[in-house]
């Protein structure tokens, strides 16, 4: 079902807007040769085709990310086709010209057909679907594969040598089999113009309509080179153009999605960690409502029942106020400071524990570093509360010199460091810390209290 059937019409619209003024534009070059613009400008071919080697690799690069943070099939394709792109132009296009020397005839057949290849991945990408299991190992087997796919193709036509034909230039007829060729890639440049308009249709994915935008302006410029296919290093055509055009559109809806996908992952991850709050906090004090409650129904002494059940019913409402004041605090509707003075004075309501809290004007925090910190000071409390018994605690984030410095110290019950099994808490807060770019360090021992300490360079 699509999420958006009005952002698809338009875009929908768009795209045979855009299919109608790029065909009236091929149109007008095909009927009429003399209108086909062709510049013999070596330096700004080689300029050209760096960019689109370039733009091609950073759109593997976005690709190889995302697949990181999802692991999607998709991003897999795309990262080996974009890849696959981005390599042929530079080993069969750009590095042998560096020298001021033409192409040879193996080095321009071997990077039309790893042009192919690519335009085969990406078509391919538009109806992949899942995810892979292992994303690191697939990023890796990726790193291999695709040099070894560009020494085979260079392999194929330096043995075949002579017997391919001579590309066109400005005096010669384009031989057949390049027609074929840039007609096949036309042709997987199409498939992909539709299979991202579907996938776009089906799922109302943003990244899937810039892709398949991107594959139209690909389309026309692979028809462009059916015309004028002046492959040499020589000559700038139209379709140089639009090929550089389409890299340039790619990296934006890649870019994009990106940070989709982080948002996403952050939405996740925050998710996650509130319903362990829940899970740890109110879920257990409600629980311990409903029993009660349960016991009273089933005639227990209300003498005895009653003060435990307001007891509990006082301690999850106590919970709430602590998940919402986290709450305000990530979401930017509180300051920083006045937010984690409130969450500590709830903390500290029911006297059971004390704590001394000290924020150095001077120190400045991002809002990601606010948000991490706030959390590492509830998560490092809220142990010393629940699990070390401590009756006193101490929270300073202070300067050290350029470093910003943030401890939470308590006297509660401690634990051997060396032979316990990190929880959840302390897995929490090294990860919040590393997230921001901080050092984090334990000191604890049984009896002794514990002492966290995080560090933010300057």
């Amino acid at each position: 079902m699509r999420r958006d059937d009005s952002a698809y019409q338009s875009w929908l619209w768009g795209e045979i807007l855009l299919f109608g003024l790029l065909a009236a534009g091929l149109a007008l070059f095909a009927a009429y040769p003399d209108l086909r613009p062709t510049y013999e400008l070596p330096q700004a071919r080689l300029v050209l085709d760096t960019m689109v080697a370039l733009a091609a690799a950073l759109v593997a690069v976005l690709a190889g990310v995302r697949l990181s943070v999802e692991g999607r099939r998709l991003d897999l394709l795309l990262c080996a086709g974009f890849s696959t792109a981005a390599g042929a132009t530079f080993v069969f296009g750009i590095a042998p010209v560096l020298g001021g020397q033409p192409l040879h005839r193996a080095e321009q057949w071997a990077w039309i057909w790893g042009r192919v290849l690519a335009g085969g991945l990406i078509a391919s990408a538009a109806f992949a679907r899942g995810r892979v299991t292992t994303k690191r190992r697939a990023l890796a087997e990726l790193l291999v594969l695709v040099p070894v796919t560009l020494a085979l193709i260079w392999s194929v036509c330096t043995l075949l040598g002579n017997a391919l034909p001579i590309l066109a230039s400005s005096d010669h007829d384009q031989p057949r089999l390049l027609s074929a060729a840039l007609a096949v890639r036309a042709l997987l440049s199409l498939v992909a113009v539709v299979g991202f308009g579907l996938r776009y249709r089906a799922r109302g994915h943003d990244l899937d309509s810039w892709l398949a935008l991107g594959a139209t302006l690909a389309l026309f410029a692979d028809l462009h080179y059916v015309f004028t296919p002046l492959v040499s290093n020589r000559y700038i055509t139209p379709g140089d153009f639009l090929r550089l055009l389409s890299y340039a559109v790619l990296l934006v809806g890649v870019w994009r999605a990106i940070r989709h996908a982080e948002f996403g992952r952050a939405v996740a991850e925050e998710r996650a960690r509130v319903a362990r709050e829940i899970h740890d906090g109110l879920a257990q004090y409600l629980f311990a409502v409903s029993t009660h409650a349960t016991n009273l129904e089933n005639g227990a002494d209300p003498a005895h029942t009653l003060p435990r059940l307001k007891q509990a019913a006082a301690a999850a409402q106590q919970e709430a106020r602590f998940a919402i004041l986290a709450l305000s605090s990530a979401s930017g509707t509180a300051p920083f400071d006045a937010a984690l003075r409130r969450y500590v004075d709830v903390l500290t309501a029911d006297g059971a524990l004390a704590v001394d809290l000290e924020i150095d004007q001077g120190v400045q925090l991002a809002p990601d570093e606010q948000i991490e910190v706030f959390r590492i000071v509830q998560e490092g409390l809220a142990n010393a509360r629940r699990h070390a018994g401590a009756s006193h605690a101490e929270v300073r984030i202070r300067l050290r010199g350029y470093d910003r410095v943030v401890t939470v110290v308590d006297d509660g019950s401690g634990f051997d460091d060396d032979a316990a099994t990190p929880g959840h808490g302390l897995k929490n807060m090294r990860a919040r810390s590393a997230s921001i770019g901080g050092g984090f360090r334990l000191r604890t021992q049984p009896g002794g209290g514990t002492a966290l300490e995080v560090v933010l360079r300057g």
